[in-house]
């Protein structure tokens, strides 16, 4: 079942590819810790934002794909670039990839922050994730059998 995208009437368009707030259905959560941008080597994926960006998402993917999901379970991005000027970088590599991870053209809700650093100097951006995987059908409720009577003060000390 797919997540159902909130657009509250106080609020206008998102600035970008996101959405303001999503509801999950039911599934167990999948965190993915921040991903950078170098491949399983070790390697940088490139000393620019764009590549960067797109290797980190790709690492993403990979990530929820061990879990069993793909990037359309994504509930939440996170995001960290170290330089502001790379914020038009970054959009246009989501630009690139996000119509092949959300065909739907529906995204998941996203933070931008720009900060000081990352724990390594040469790297631009890193990604963080919540996913929820697909959930399993809703169980039919069953009926709880009745409850014993509950025996009153008196009762009990008459035993």
């Amino acid at each position: 079942m797919p997540v159902r995208v909130l657009k509250p009437k106080e609020l206008g368009q998102p600035l970008g590819m996101y959405s303001h707030g999503v509801v999950a259905p039911g599934g167990e959560l999948v965190v993915v810790a921040g991903q950078v941008g170098m491949d399983g080597a070790g390697r940088l994926a490139g000393t620019d934002v764009v590549s960067q960006t797109k290797q980190a998402l790709e690492n993403v993917r990979a990530v929820l794909a061990a879990a069993g999901c793909t990037m359309r379970d994504v509930v939440r991005f996170q995001t960290f670039l170290t330089r502001a000027e790379d914020i038009e970088g970054f959009m246009q590599a989501r630009r690139e990839v996000f119509p092949t991870y959300f065909p739907g053209g529906t995204y998941p809700p996203n933070t931008l922050v720009v900060i000081s650093r990352l724990v390594r100097p040469e790297l631009l951006v890193e990604i963080e994730a919540m996913a929820v995987t697909p959930g399993r059908p809703a169980a039919t409720p069953t009926r709880k059998a009745k409850a014993a009577p509950r025996r009153t003060r008196a009762a009990r000390k008459r035993r």
